[in-house]
């Protein structure tokens, strides 16, 4: 063995009890220029924290219980201000038991995280890593124990990706499988050899299930790609692969080192295949807020691509058993489109590159589905443990009160010849920025009321004590420098992530949720949308509708395109002129809001609600003036709805289209 440093990317990550060890193994297997690695660290300890009042009464339930724990002090205490301790455990299994054990009579704090995500976030590490430790060369990757880990925020990996797909028959009986991607183009095939016409890909013909799941995982181990891709993937053909070689007394070996594929099923299907990652294009379309009214592999292949798959009948199944029994060769070619189809679709909207950035700034596993909780959890909890607190369990505060949801203000109905829009950059970001909202402010903003400042429903914030802030100052400086550089994807995911922080806060499912917290921001809103609105009208215009963010001002009919963008960008300048000093004056802080001039329309039309005189919300058209293009833009009404159909979709918008025509002229 030899002491090396290497670079990497992580894939894969887990933990489990090794037979020789005094305590529990982390497995870490990474991208690397060298090839895979796999990291093992050893004799590690998880834990979970309870109230330092309780230690005894812990001790007591545990000795009886025959369960081994080690109590450390730790300088941590919960948001209450009472003391917290750390209880250690050599293995998983007595982490679980003490826990159902004990939170029956005590409160248990962060027994959720597990360790070997909380081993990198504790380090900050977010995908990219050094590693350093003992190496040793394997039959196709290195091993490096005793391994030592620190953060590579520079390093991104050069993947690997095959995409995967099955057929079978309603009773999950597998027909074919293809693999697509990386040197591999096949399709292993259940049937008698036949002639094909078509030699630009290969057809390995199998005798049964047993053999092509034999066959399928060596094409994987000898391919050896870093990641797998496909479409419902996990939930689907994985899942059904497993089913599959259970029923038929297989194990399938499909990771790294000839380690076997793991799939639990719970509120979701979380997969683990060591030294791979298994990346499903819908959940990562959705973690991209790409959004489409059905995200079947069929309606995206054509909205993305313009392309079909190549059964196109409703019934898709029927006609796959007729293809597996009367014309194999066109089952072959139907199921290895649909991998082409999703290697096209991550390519063009580069899926895979946005689910490499997304980790690099979360820290968040590559194929984590959703996330938004996790993500800020894995950012905030070393930051908040490093000011001395542990995370509280969700409902600790014991406030029951909803906070209102963002401004929205009753439009003036009616057809307009020129509006502008003028739109808060991140305006709930850059709330909490400028006000300190934040956790460990308001915890700690009540516990110095006099250092503070005031938010809503009682809430005060430390001026001092916060992390969000400057995180959303990093994240912001980030994506000002992505846009820059014309680095698209990586400001969308900055984007995303930003949203994504109120959006937790305001979630019941997140251990931070507080009313005060989200209220604070959502309120704050309010109040920043009314003064905005009574600035601009003090400027003699009239605001005739807005939405959370975005204000609607109308502009008198004679006004050229150019005077429009002119008054437009003029209003944007006074009103955050404005809003620095005022919050200066009234705060003693620094404004963060920035209001934009973002669009023109001409015309622009605002309807009533039906059957009533009064104006509508969420509910308008207008044409977009630009300086490239003008273009219809609906919100809210038929066209852009999924309930309605394409016809009357397609009605209301050809109707519209005359009608601005008509009123252009």
């Amino acid at each position: 063995m030899t002491q090396a440093i290497y670079q990497g990317f992580i894939l894969s990550r887990q933990q489990y009890g090794a037979k020789n060890a005094q305590g529990i193994t982390l497995c870490y297997w990474l991208s690397s220029d060298q090839g895979p690695i796999k990291v093992t660290i050893e004799n590690q300890q998880a834990l979970f924290f309870i109230p330092l009042t309780e230690q005894d009464t812990a001790s007591a339930l545990l000795t009886q219980a025959n369960i081994k724990t080690q109590f450390k002090n730790v300088e941590l205490c919960h948001f209450s201000g009472s003391e917290c301790v750390a209880c250690y455990f050599n293995d998983i299994k007595s982490l679980y038991t003490a826990r159902a054990l004990l939170e029956q009579v005590m409160p248990i704090y962060e027994a959720d995280v597990r360790h070997s995500d909380r081993f990198l976030m504790e380090r900050f590490i977010k995908g990219g890593v050094w590693v350093t430790g003992n190496a040793k060369a394997q039959n196709g990757f290195i091993e490096i124990s005793e391994a030592k880990l620190k953060a590579n925020n520079e390093y991104t990996p050069t993947l690997k990706s095959v995409s995967l797909d099955i057929e079978c028959n309603g009773d999950g009986v597998l027909f074919s499988v293809a693999l697509v991607g990386s040197g591999l183009d096949c399709v292993l095939m259940i049937g008698e050899q036949q002639l094909q016409s078509d030699s630009t890909f290969e057809i390995d013909w199998c005798y049964d299930e047993i053999n092509l799941l034999t066959k399928l995982q060596q094409y994987i181990i000898n391919n050896d790609p870093d990641v797998i891709v496909g479409w419902n993937v996990n939930d689907f053909d994985f899942s059904l692969l497993q089913e599959r070689a259970e029923a038929l007394g297989l194990t399938l070996s499909f990771g790294r080192d000839n380690q076997p594929l793991y799939i639990n099923k719970g509120h979701y299907t979380r997969l683990t295949l060591p030294g791979r990652c298994v990346i499903d294009g819908i959940d990562t379309l959705k973690n991209a807020t790409y959004r489409f009214d059905s995200f079947s592999l069929a309606n995206v292949a054509e909205r993305v691509l313009n392309e079909s798959k190549l059964i196109k009948t409703d019934n898709r199944l029927t006609e796959i058993v007729r293809q597996f029994n009367e014309d194999k060769l066109a089952l072959a070619n139907y199921n290895r489109q649909d991998c082409i189809l999703v290697n096209k679709i991550f390519d063009k909207l580069k899926l895979l590159d946005f689910a490499v950035i997304r980790t690099q700034l979360t820290g968040l596993e590559l194929e984590k589905r959703g996330g938004s909780v996790a993500a800020f959890v894995n950012m905030y909890l070393p930051l908040l443990h490093r000011s001395g607190y542990v995370a509280p369990n969700m409902g600790d505060h014991g406030l029951t009160s909803e906070s209102p949801g963002g401004y929205v203000m009753e439009s003036v109905p009616g057809l307009y010849k020129n509006v502008i829009v003028l739109d808060f950059k991140s305006l709930y970001p850059s709330i909490m920025q400028t006000f300190y909202i934040d956790p460990l402010g308001l915890i700690e903003g009540i516990e110095n009321p006099e250092n503070s400042i005031e938010g809503f429903n009682n809430a005060l914030f430390s001026r001092e004590q916060h992390h969000l802030p400057a995180l959303i100052k990093s994240l912001a400086l980030q994506r000002q420098r992505a846009k820059d550089n014309h680095d698209l994807m990586l400001s969308q995911a900055i984007k995303i992530i930003m949203n994504s922080l109120y959006g937790v806060l305001g979630s019941q499912g997140c251990r931070f949720y507080d009313p005060r917290l989200s209220s604070s921001i959502t309120l704050r809103g309010h109040e920043i949308m009314l003064q905005t609105k009574k600035w601009i009208e003090e400027q003699g215009y009239s605001v005739i509708y807005g939405d959370t963010d975005s204000t609607f001002v109308k502009l008198t009919d004679d006004l050229s395109v150019e005077a429009c963008n002119k008054i437009g960008k003029q209003l944007a300048k006074h009103i955050n002129t404005l809003w620095q000093q005022n919050i200066h004056a009234k705060h003693n802080l620094t404004s963060h809001l920035e209001i934009e001039f973002e669009s023109h329309y001409s015309p622009f039309f605002l309807p009533t609600i039906r059957g009533k005189s009064v104006g509508s919300k969420k509910r308008y058209v207008g044409q977009l003036i630009k300086p490239d293009e003008s273009k219809l833009v609906f919100k809210g009404l038929e066209t852009v709805r999924s309930d309605w159909t394409k016809l009357a979709q397609q009605f209301q918008f050809d109707l519209f289209t005359l009608f601005f025509e008509q009123q252009s002229k």
